[in-house]
């Protein structure tokens, strides 16, 4: 094995906000006791959502399926509470939707599906059959962007995997749930990690940490020598955001995903560390995906946590656990302060992408009036995709979309590096999110 301290490649742009991980980085994980009721959104990933195979009044178990898949890129979900099925209504989401979802009143017993078990005899299991169990696990990338990892899992022939890439980066500020993740639970990371080289069988294994978490990065190449992987870990210099797929392909092989392509275009495939974990428990536990680490942090919270909390827990409820808002606090946003969304209600559930529940007080809040761009570059300087950040914008603004397309919106990783450095404070990322809206509607108009 091989532990490289720095990567001398880097990509372009990028920004450095400041990293306020300190409130909870060193602070292990606190396992939140089961609410009494949770409510389930039966669309948690990128895909078709779920369709309910429970009905009202149905009595369930920890673990027990609610939904089958609703297509190839889709997942199931899982009763994170034992109870009864209350309602299957539409009920507001983090993303700021409103989404069919499935309510359960907890029991207060917690017994589990007796289909939760240990499998000793897994590693008979085909790479097929490995995928089946992750799908119907329910596993969807738990870094944020929530894509069914057994599609992530199923390269084409003419496309195969040479490097795999396993995320520790963790780039942006605030959140710490990986960190914490690799500290505590690095064996079961690198045993999922395992079982996915075991279906992609690339020729390179990489687990990617940022230099600012340095006891992650023995600790994981210790759990990955016991476990006998070989592969390296790398400690990539700290620069946001350096966890995005394409751009730590960059960092580590100097391969650039073209435009609209994806990683496997050239070789590569990216998984997250709290996937790897969950890949773990799905094929050797038999345990879908019923919980998550989440980070709990800003200085609007009272206590802030790195905390596993079940999959449909309110955000009310997990604030109540660490303490509750302070006076003064002034947005609460599901992720970081970069790409986070900013929530209008507490009464919104835990989903399988909610890597962290920032509250901000009015003091981190940055807010700017909106001013004339100045053409200064800083937006070009910063985007990592090479993008020009405000002639997309006033293209956007003008409806010009099939222009917009032409200039690249498309590409867009909606990271905010741009919007974090323009002195005009201009609303780049929501330009960019509108646009890209746009341009897929007419396409799909179009086809």
């Amino acid at each position: 094995m091989e532990l490289r301290l720095f990567a001398r490649r880097s990509f372009r742009g990028g920004v450095h906000p400041p990293e306020n991980k300190s409130l909870t980085e060193h602070k292990p994980i606190e396992i939140l006791p089961p609410p009494a009721m949770v409510v389930i959104p039966v669309q948690q990933h990128i895909g078709a959502p779920g369709k309910p195979i429970v009905q009202v009044g149905d009595t369930v178990r920890v673990g027990d399926r609610l939904t089958e898949p609703g297509g190839y890129v889709s997942v199931p979900v899982h009763a994170s509470i034992s109870g009864t099925v209350k309602a299957i209504e539409p009920r507001p989401h983090p993303l700021g939707t409103s989404v069919l979802s499935i309510v359960i009143e907890g029991d207060g017993q917690d017994q589990w599906s007796p289909e939760v078990q240990e499998d000793p005899n897994w590693q008979q299991l085909t790479a097929e059959e490995i995928r089946d169990r992750i799908q119907m696990a329910g596993l969807a990338g738990m870094g944020g962007a929530a894509f069914p990892t057994h599609v992530k899992l199923s390269p084409p022939p003419n496309k195969p995997i040479d490097t795999f890439i396993l995320n520790g980066a963790e780039c942006e500020p605030y959140l710490t749930a990986d960190h914490r993740l690799m500290l505590e639970y690095s064996e079961e990371i690198v045993r999922g990690m395992a079982i996915m080289l075991r279906i992609l069988r690339p020729k390179r294994a990489i687990i990617a940490i940022e230099d600012n978490k340095m006891d992650a990065v023995r600790v994981m190449r210790e759990a990955a020598g016991k476990e006998g992987l070989n592969c390296e870990v790398v400690a990539l210099p700290v620069k946001y955001p350096q966890g995005a797929e394409k751009q730590l392909i960059k960092a580590l092989t100097g391969r650039e995903v073209p435009r609209g392509g994806l990683p496997m275009d050239v070789g590569c495939l990216v998984q997250n560390v709290g996937t790897a974990r969950a890949v773990y428990h799905a094929v050797q536990k038999r345990r879908p995906v019923v919980d998550r680490v989440v980070t709990v942090t800003g200085r609007g919270v009272a206590e802030p946590k790195n905390v596993l909390v079940r999959i449909g827990s309110s955000f009310a409820y997990v604030l109540e656990h660490c303490g509750g808002l302070r006076d003064g606090a002034a947005r609460v946003l599901m992720g970081g302060p970069m790409m986070g969304i900013a929530q209008f209600t507490l009464d919104v559930p835990v989903v399988k992408g909610t890597s962290g529940i920032v509250v901000l007080s009015q003091e981190e809040v940055r807010e700017r009036r909106e001013a004339a761009c100045i053409r200064c570059g800083r937006c070009v300087d910063a985007c990592p995709m090479g993008l020009m950040p405000t002639a997309i914008y006033y293209l956007v603004k003008h409806k010009r979309f099939d222009e917009a397309q032409e200039y690249g919106v498309l590409d867009c990783i909606e990271c905010g590096s741009c919007a974090y450095v323009c002195p005009a404070g201009l609303p780049l990322v929501h330009a960019m999110k509108f646009g890209k809206l746009e341009v897929s509607k007419r396409m799909r108009a179009a086809s």
